[in-house]
């Protein structure tokens, strides 16, 4: 995962404040979960359109 792709699931799902202040190790693991379903979602969208 690109690291444009990661800054910006982190805004959708409102934990970049967090990242900012802690660094990736500050992001809960439910959040780091959301994250990766997130990523999916696109992927699997990504695909669909080709």
């Amino acid at each position: 995962m690109s690291e444009n792709l990661k800054y910006e699931i982190a805004r959708e799902l409102g934990v970049d404040s967090v990242v900012r202040t802690e660094g990736w190790g500050g992001v809960s693991s439910r959040d780091c979960g959301n994250m990766v379903k997130k990523a999916i979602e696109i992927a699997e969208r990504s695909m669909a359109g080709k």
